[in-house]
C-alpha cells in the first residue's frame, strides 16, 4: 500500500534522503541523486559508521546472497575486486550494511522485527518476472523467520503511468502473480484482469501491443499472495520518473546514473 505518512525526508551533509517508519528500527535509507557520485563505502557513515558494507553486481536476475556467500565466490573468482552477480543481499550477522543500486527499478529494504536480519533487493521487471521478493522473503523463513515478523518498504522507482512496455513485458512480469487456478486462462483476459484490481500494476496505453506497468505494484502483489498483510508493507510516493529534482531515470534521460539504497542489520 501507499501510506504517504509513512516515509520521511532526512538529511546527512545537507542533502535529503528517504526513510520508511515501517522500518524505524532499523539504520536505513533511500538515497537520491544529490549524493552521487558516492558510493555505499560513504553513504553507510550515515547509518551506522561501524556497519560492514555487502553489495553485489546486480544482474536483473533472482539470485540473493549473503555476505558469507558473497565472500566465498569473491575469493573462488580470479580477482577479488569482482563481485558476484545477483541482485539482493541478505544479511547473517549484526551490524551488516546491506546496499543495492536503483534509478527505475524498484530497491526493497526488508527487515525482521524479531531477528534483526535485514535484506536490500534490486527488483526490476526482470527481476519481478523470477519472483526476487518471493525468493528472498522464502530465504528469511528459511533462517527462521515467520512471515508476520517482516516489514517491506518499496523505494521510489518508476510509476505506472509513466512506464511503457511491450505486451509481452507486461505478460512476463503479470504472470508472476498468477494464481494456479488461472493458468488456462487466455492471455488477453489475464492482462484485463490485472487492470480491474483495486491498484491495478497494469493500465491501457494508446500504442498498439503496449501498456503500462507499474513494477512496484506486481511487487506488492506476489508479497501478499505469500500472506504479508497490508500493514507490513509500504511503497514510496514517489516516481523516479517524475521527480528529476530527487531521482536519477534511466527511462527519462537514457543516462545509466543510480541512487543507493541500503540497511543495517540489529
Amino acid at each position: 500500500m501507499t501510506d504517504s505518512s509513512l516515509w520521511q525526508w532526512q538529511t546527512w551533509q545537507e542533502k535529503p534522503y528517504l526513510t520508511c517508519q515501517l522500518l524505524a528500527s532499523w539504520p536505513h535509507g533511500f538515497f537520491t541523486q544529490h549524493f552521487a557520485p558516492q558510493t555505499p563505502e560513504t553513504l553507510v557513515m550515515a547509518l551506522d559508521p561501524q556497519a560492514k558494507v555487502f553489495r553485489v553486481k546486480q544482474v536483473h536476475g533472482n539470485t540473493v546472497l549473503t555476505p558469507q556467500e558473497i565472500a566465498h565466490e569473491m575469493h573462488q573468482g580470479d580477482s577479488e575486486a569482482i563481485l558476484p552477480g545477483a541482485d539482493g543481499v541478505l544479511s547473517d550477522q549484526a551490524r551488516q550494511a546491506v546496499w543495492v543500486a536503483s534509478a527505475d527499478c524498484t530497491p526493497a529494504l526488508i527487515g525482521d522485527v524479531t531477528t534483526g536480519q535485514v535484506a536490500a533487493v534490486h527488483a526490476g521487471w526482470r527481476g519481478t518476472a523470477q519472483r526476487i521478493l518471493p525468493v528472498t522473503v522464502q530465504r528469511f523463513l528459511t533462517n527462521g523467520s515467520q512471515l508476520a515478523d517482516l516489514r517491506v518498504a518499496l523505494g521510489p522507482a518508476i510509476s505506472g503511468e509513466v512506464y511503457q512496455v511491450h505486451r509481452q513485458v507486461a505478460l512476463a512480469v503479470g504472470k508472476s502473480t498468477q494464481d494456479p487456478g488461472d493458468a488456462d486462462l487466455a492471455e488477453d483476459v489475464y492482462l484485463a484482469g490485472l487492470m480491474t484490481l483495486a491498484e491495478p500494476p497494469l493500465l491501457p496505453d494508446t500504442k498498439p501491443d503496449h501498456y503500462r506497468l507499474d513494477v512496484r505494484c506486481i511487487n506488492q502483489l506476489q508479497l501478499t499472495n505469500l500472506g504479508l498483510k497490508p500493514e507490513q508493507l509500504s511503497i514510496a510516493p514517489y516516481c523516479t520518473y517524475k521527480n528529476p529534482d530527487h531521482f536519477f531515470s534511466y527511462r527519462r534521460t537514457g543516462a545509466k546514473n543510480v541512487q543507493w539504497s541500503g540497511i543495517v542489520s540489529l
